[in-house]
């Protein structure tokens, strides 16, 4: 197999966004991350395009991935729409590396799309609803939110987390945020913000939830020789898994952890040829806390039912041992579905070339993303590392 490269990496601002469109929003990611080569990467080289949305909302197309890439300039390559939930533009991601270490591409582009903002609140519920099990949990009146709630509620009966450690999260998410200008919420929060929040499903309140929000974002993958032709700063795509669960949360043999972030963990690490202690920083799909503190211990950063105790310890800090979500994560950064998972990637390549401005954190090597669909039904893991392989 041939090894892959990110060259480029960009995103548009995540928010609310009336005067903007899906095509507006990915033309914002898409030059952004041509302008992020090195050097001169022409766009008539890309061979394949792999988008990434829901398609949730009022604008956007059955075609939305054709759509956006010929109002780049793309209009003649060959376009693929991928929908996986939430974790849309991380499969878009994957399949681009795959078509490029087959040989079927030189250059792909990877990217995502959503503008969730020109619904109503109801008809947002319903959406987000269907990236789980519509038949049973949505019949039962069971929100997005409400799935969560379960999980945080059997961890906090079943592993002492507290509601501390909850908010301890989204008061670590939301200080990286602050330093991201493409944040949603780029705010902070105090402690005693974090865990008085009106409540939203019990134990989750406001701060563990992440906000519903429009954006792009948009990812360049080369092989090796296009890579040494277009960049000083080559940031290798050095493992990716995906697995999936059950789609239900009602199905599953536990409702403390996500099963198939381990299963695609143990890919992507065997493929990278390194362990979770070798991770230096993360990208982690924080859509409610709870959902952070369990990548944890599903990723193999600490035990099974220490994710509390971890996030408390400040191990996942700017300053920790293993800083997670230097983004402010889905948490403050949002989470525009489809666009949620090229923007993991996008931060990661940030921070391995030193281009993270305010909230840079020196000496990094090697990254993950984990990205997850749903409750769990989908999950994406990917290693990232600094230099030629």
């Amino acid at each position: 197999m041939r090894d892959v490269y990110m060259v480029g990496a960009a995103q548009s601002d995540f928010g609310s966004f009336p005067d903007e469109s899906y095509r507006s929003l990915f033309s914002t990611a898409f030059e952004g991350a041509l302008d992020a080569v090195d050097g001169d990467l022409d766009r008539s080289r890309i061979d394949e395009a792999y988008v990434g949305t829901l398609g949730v909302g009022g604008r956007q197309l059955g075609l939305a991935g054709p759509a956006v890439t010929e109002h780049v300039g793309l209009d003649g390559t060959s376009c693929t729409r991928v929908e996986n939930a939430c974790a849309a533009s991380s499969v878009a991601l994957r399949q681009a590396v795959l078509a490029i270490r087959s040989g079927v591409a030189d250059v792909a582009l990877a990217g995502g799309i959503e503008v969730m903002n020109d619904m109503s609140g109801e008809q947002t519920r319903y959406w987000l609803g269907v990236s789980g099990e519509t038949e049973w949990e949505r019949m039962a009146g069971t929100t997005f939110a409400g799935v969560y709630a379960q999980m945080a509620d059997a961890h906090m009966a079943e592993h002492g987390t507290t509601r501390e450690h909850l908010s301890r999260v989204a008061v670590k998410n939301h200080a990286n945020g602050a330093k991201n200008p493409h944040a949603h919420l780029g705010f902070e929060c105090s402690l005693d913000d974090a865990m008085n929040g009106m409540t939203v499903a019990d134990p989750l309140n406001l701060y563990d939830c992440c906000p519903t929000s429009d954006g792009a974002s948009a990812v360049l993958l080369t092989s090796r020789d296009v890579a040494e032709e277009v960049t000083d700063t080559p940031i290798r795509v050095a493992g990716t898994g995906q697995a999936s669960g059950r789609v239900g949360l009602f199905q599953r043999p536990t409702v403390t952890s996500i099963p198939a972030t381990s299963e695609a963990a143990d890919q992507a690490y065997d493929e990278a040829g390194c362990t979770p202690d070798d991770i230096d920083f993360a990208e982690v799909h924080d859509c409610f806390s709870i959902a952070e503190l369990m990548a944890y211990e599903d990723l193999g950063f600490c035990e099974p039912g220490t994710g509390g105790e971890y996030v408390a310890s400040g191990a996942t800090e700017p300053d920790g041992e293993r800083p997670v979500n230097l983004s402010g994560g889905l948490k403050s950064k949002g989470h525009p579905i489809g666009a949620t998972g090229a923007g993991q990637a996008v931060e990661v390549f940030k921070q391995l070339r030193g281009e993270a401005g305010d909230r840079q954190v020196n000496g990094l090597s090697r990254g993950l993303s984990q990205n997850v669909g749903g409750s769990g039904g989908a999950v994406v893991v990917t290693v990232y590392e600094e230099g030629w392989a």
